[in-house]
């Protein structure tokens, strides 16, 4: 008796601990595989002779100067989109007004509703419900931040330190037992990394494309459009073509409703041209995963870790398949008509034999012939 309380003790308490260090394992999981990706980059510079420290420290610096030059530019083509739509509010108010009185025969007047805004009810306690949660944005933000570096320092120590890591593993296995692991972390380096180059390189080709097109155009931000729709359209798979066309098509209407409609056209070809030609070229040597697979692991990642999961879970299934490939036997598949979706000619009569046979059937004898 003493033991088994023992025992449930130690579960509640294991799955106490468990429950509390999610956000961490999480956070670990996260940095484990961009130690993956950016591994392959890592060991090309060790091999020509540089400090594995070093290494990682320069692919770090890079990865964050593009992301902050990234963001940056986001940002600011959004504050000044902001600015030109406020500056550009009265008279998009006054427009509205005046098509309300000319068609409904009302006396609006664009002061009357300042006042009625002003003196609200819903706008008071928007201001106050605003202010209240401006603490609560900062926490966010500051918790965003903490997390951000808790990953990029356990991501930094997977990636410096992957030789010692992989010893201190295999120091407590038996050989046997080495190889497999051995084997199967440089799988998952294979295809994680892949993965990741091959998604940028579509990346910058869609990034390209689409600046052309938004420049040719004349729409303002071009250049952060085009980074946008190449990150959003290549990591967030299926979909990620449409939502990412989404923001350009915004801009372009503030500039011309027609350019919209040119931008959507250019989109829904562009992703059928990656779909056909691009996509199984680039992803032939890399990761090359069902489109339905890919989706459907998206979607499991996400309802299992949220967004984490949905980012993670192509490389995962990537990694996953190329080690059952590896360890999983196959046999040549049978020559049969069937294999290859249509019915052989030994396999029984077909539908329409079959209906002409039970037609015969049912039809009436003619008349004895004549003697």
């Amino acid at each position: 008796m003493v033991l088994a309380l023992a025992l449930i003790a130690a579960f509640q308490l294991g799955s106490w601990a468990f429950h509390q260090l999610t956000g961490l394992l999480i956070n670990i999981l996260i940095a484990f595989f961009l130690a993956l990706a950016v591994e392959p980059a890592v060991s090309w510079m060790a091999a020509r002779g540089m400090r594995r420290g070093f290494g990682t420290f320069l692919v770090f610096l890079a990865v964050t100067v593009v992301a902050a030059g990234f963001v940056t530019l986001l940002g600011s083509m959004l504050a000044g989109q902001i600015v030109t739509m406020v500056e550009g509010f009265p008279d998009y108010l006054d427009s509205v007004i005046n098509w309300i009185n000319t068609h409904f025969h009302t006396d609006l007047k664009r002061v009357d509703i300042q006042e009625g805004l002003l003196r609200s009810d819903w706008l008071r306690n928007y201001v106050q419900n605003s202010a209240t949660g401006v603490l609560d944005v900062s926490a966010q933000v500051l918790g965003g931040l903490f997390q951000l570096l808790t990953i990029g320092l356990f991501s930094f120590y997977f990636a410096a330190d992957g030789p010692r890591l992989r010893r201190t593993i295999c120091s407590v296995l038996p050989p046997a037992r080495q190889a497999e692991v051995l084997r199967a972390w440089e799988i998952a380096v294979d295809k994680t990394g892949g993965y990741l180059y091959s998604r940028g390189l579509m990346a910058l080709v869609s990034g390209v494309a689409h600046y052309v097109l938004l420049e040719a155009l004349g729409v303002p931000y071009a250049p952060v459009l085009a980074v946008w729709v190449g990150l959003v359209s290549q990591f967030i798979p299926t979909i990620g073509t449409y939502l990412a066309g989404a923001l350009p098509m915004l801009i372009a209407f503030t500039v011309d409703p027609w350019y919209a409609l040119w931008v959507l056209i250019f989109v829904v070809i562009y992703q059928q041209f990656e779909n056909y030609v691009l996509q199984p070229k680039v992803t032939s040597k890399t990761v090359d995963i069902h489109p339905a697979v890919a989706f459907g692991s998206v979607v499991a990642g996400t309802a299992l870790l949220g967004a984490v999961g949905a980012l993670i879970a192509i490389p995962a299934i990537a990694t996953l398949q190329a080690f059952l490939g590896a360890y999983v036997k196959r046999y040549a598949v049978t020559d049969d008509p069937r294999v290859h979706g249509h019915r052989g000619r030994g396999n029984g009569p077909g539908p329409i034999l079959r209906l002409r046979g039970l037609w015969r059937r049912r039809r009436p004898a003619g008349p004895p012939p004549r003697s």
